[in-house]
């Protein structure tokens, strides 16, 4: 795999600088057009800011890129023809020489080959609702299961069976703590209603585990940081509950499965919760992604 990383990128880990992965889902496919550049510019300058360098992660023309400069970012953002990329869809964009935003699975992938060990992004993906008739889990969970690397998250999609995503991250060795909480954290929600085994203080304390990781030398796997959206900032519970129920109904109703079903639930959510789903989304995402560059500095010793 021939990766293109930019050139503030290599030389920050050539120098085991701190380095922030982050996914392009969000921009190309996540926010309407002027926000999403916006809000990808923001969200580098937060890494910046805590003493880290950016590394946004898409496939342009079949390259994988680690590091985009702000044309790049342009066009992931408002290009028409953006696919959406999980790691299975890497070499097929690369044979075929499209452009394409990557998933979790995607940019853990390509952080962890690029030698980014601290990757930042919203909520993972996980067990569906009615797995056992159904059969759908993300693809992020199996890649996490053989990538080291360190993911800062506010959890699961709510929309999803967090009970059941806890339990198929168990089954497959992936480690999971909450940060400053022993409550696994559900994305929109500070409190998913689910409890973590193991909870971390500090930046200091994430890395000491990471560090501990290499010094095992067990089997790749990921380390899960959950960090909570602040209470203020999350998505009112009963508000949420109610329309969450009703986006369900709404999806059996209109037939949608499978790879359709997460962006229908999210869009019914944003359209009717007046975008406050998506405020608590934007807020998760700014926590984790300042947490991760944090995390990044103590990891390289800065």
């Amino acid at each position: 795999m021939v990766l293109v990383l930019s050139e503030e990128v290599r030389e920050a880990v050539d120098a085991s600088r701190p380095v922030v992965a982050l996914e392009s889902t969000i921009i190309a496919h996540g926010l309407p057009r002027p926000r999403n550049l916006q809000v990808a510019l923001e969200l580098e300058d937060v890494v910046r800011r805590e003493g880290a360098v950016p590394a946004t992660i898409a496939v342009l023309d079949g390259r994988p890129h680690v590091g985009l400069d702000k044309d790049q970012l342009d066009r992931i953002a408002n290009e028409d023809g953006i696919r959406k990329l999980g790691h299975r869809d890497l070499p097929l964009a690369m044979a075929s020489g499209v452009s394409g935003a990557t998933t979790v699975s995607a940019t853990a992938l390509l952080a962890a080959r690029a030698g980014v060990r601290v990757f930042a992004t919203g909520g993972l993906g996980g067990v569906h609702r009615e797995w056992t008739v159904t059969q759908d889990e993300s693809a992020d969970l199996r890649l996490l299961a053989r990538t080291r690397i360190t993911v800062v998250c506010a959890g699961v999609k709510s929309i999803l069976d967090v009970p059941a995503t806890l339990q198929r991250l168990e089954t497959l060795g992936v480690s999971v703590a909450g940060y400053g909480t022993d409550r696994f954290p559900g994305f929109y929600l500070s409190d998913s209603g689910h409890p973590v085994e193991w909870t971390l203080d500090d930046p200091e304390q994430v890395a000491d585990v990471m560090r501990a990781q290499d010094t095992l030398d067990g089997p790749d796997s990921a380390l899960i940081v959950a960090n909570p959206v602040p209470r203020e900032e999350q998505l009112d519970p009963a508000l949420h509950t109610r329309v969450l129920a009703d986006a369900l109904h709404a999806c059996e109703e209109a037939g949608v499965a499978g790879q359709g079903v997460t962006p229908f639930l999210l869009d019914h959510l944003m359209r009717h919760t007046d975008g406050a789903s998506l405020a608590a989304n934007l807020a998760a995402v700014r926590g984790n992604v300042r947490l991760a560059a944090r995390i990044a500095a103590a990891w390289a010793g800065a």
